[in-house]
C-alpha cells in the first residue's frame, strides 16, 4: 500500500511550490471570456485560474490563490488595462485558494468573502492570507461598478466555508470554484465535502441563467456541460457502490472493486477513484458531514 509520512507530503509541497514559483510567470495567459470578462489561465502550472472583470470604472478580482499567482494575475490585468483594483473577491475559505491578497491591497483594493469564510480565516490565519475587509451575510450580493454587475451566490454548506458562485449579470459569465473541475474525478478523498449539499448546489449552479463558466481548476473556461457531467459522476459513483453493496461485495472491498469505465479518460481516474469511493461510501453510512446549524437556515 502506498502510504506518505508528514516529512514526505511536506518535501512535496515545499517542491511543487518552487517549481510554481519559478514557472508561473512564464506560463500563464490570459483568455477573454466575454466582454470585459478574463479567465486568468495559469495553464496547470499552478493549477489555479482566476477572473477578473474589467468595468470603465474600475476592476473586479475573484480567487487570489498566493503571492505568486497574484503577482501574475495583476501583470495580466495590467497588460489588459489601467483601470484601478477596486475589489478582491474570495471563493471560500481554503488557504490555497485565498492567500495572496497582500499583492491588490497595495493597489487599493477592498477585500470581500461570505462572512462564513470570514470568521473562519480570522481564527485560522495565515502569514500570506491577508483577513479580507468585508464579511457579507446572506445568499445574494450584488456589486454594481461601471458598466457591470457582479452576483454573489452563496449556496449554503457544499465545501469549505462561504463557498460563493460569481455571475456577471450582463455576460451571463460565471466563477465556480472546486465543486466543479471539469474532467476529473474528485479531489483525492474528497476532503471538507458535504455530498448531499454539494449535489443540491450543483443543481442550482445549474439553474443559473449563464452561458459559459470560468473554473478554479483545470479547464479554465467551459460551461453547462462540464457542470452537469460533475454532478452525473456523483450520481454514477453513488450507484455504483450501491449496486457492490447488492452483490454482498465486502464493504471493505467496495473502494477498491467499483469502476466507472466512463470517466476513465478523466484526470487521475487511476489515483483517486478508490479515495473517492471511499468518501461517498463512508457519507452513505455515517450521513452528510461536515455539517454546521447556519446550513439549516441559508
Amino acid at each position: 500500500m502506498f502510504k506518505l509520512n508528514s516529512i514526505t507530503i511536506l518535501s512535496w509541497l515545499l517542491s511543487a511550490s518552487f517549481v510554481m514559483s519559478n514557472n508561473i510567470m512564464a506560463q500563464s495567459n490570459t483568455v477573454e471570456v466575454a466582454d470585459g470578462v478574463y479567465a486568468f489561465d495559469s495553464n496547470n502550472v499552478t493549477g489555479y485560474n482566476s477572473m477578473f472583470i474589467t468595468t470603465g470604472e474600475g476592476v473586479l478580482v475573484i480567487e487570489p490563490v498566493n503571492p505568486d499567482h497574484s503577482t501574475a494575475l495583476l501583470q495580466a490585468i495590467r497588460a489588459v488595462t489601467d483601470e484601478p483594483i477596486k475589489y478582491l473577491l474570495h471563493s471560500h475559505n481554503h488557504w490555497d485558494h485565498s492567500k495572496g491578497g497582500q499583492i491588490f491591497k497595495d493597489e487599493g483594493a477592498t477585500i470581500i468573502a461570505h462572512k462564513a469564510a470570514y470568521i473562519w480565516m480570522k481564527a485560522n490565519p495565515h502569514p500570506e492570507m491577508l483577513l479580507p475587509d468585508e464579511g457579507w451575510e446572506g445568499s445574494r450580493k450584488d456589486i454594481q461598478l461601471g458598466n457591470k454587475t457582479l452576483e454573489l451566490h452563496y449556496l449554503g454548506m457544499n465545501h469549505g466555508m462561504g463557498m460563493t458562485v460569481f455571475r456577471v449579470s450582463e455576460s451571463k459569465v460565471l466563477y465556480v470554484a472546486d465543486v466543479v473541475t471539469p474532467k476529473r474525478v474528485l479531489f483525492t478523498i474528497v476532503p471538507d465535502f458535504n455530498m448531499k449539499e454539494t449535489m443540491r448546489s450543483l443543481e442550482e449552479i445549474e439553474g443559473l441563467d449563464f452561458e459559459k463558466a470560468v473554473f478554479s481548476h483545470g479547464m479554465a473556461v467551459g460551461g453547462q456541460t462540464e457542470i452537469a457531467e460533475a454532478r452525473q459522476f456523483i450520481l454514477d459513483l453513488q450507484a455504483a457502490i450501491g449496486a457492490e453493496f447488492a452483490r454482498g461485495t465486502p464493504a471493505m472491498q467496495i473502494p477498491t472493486t467499483v469502476k466507472l469505465p466512463k470517466y476513465q479518460s478523466w484526470a487521475m481516474y487511476d489515483e483517486w477513484l478508490p479515495m473517492n469511493a471511499w468518501r461517498v461510501m463512508l457519507e452513505g453510512w455515517m450521513g452528510p458531514w461536515p455539517w454546521h446549524p447556519e446550513a439549516a437556515t441559508n
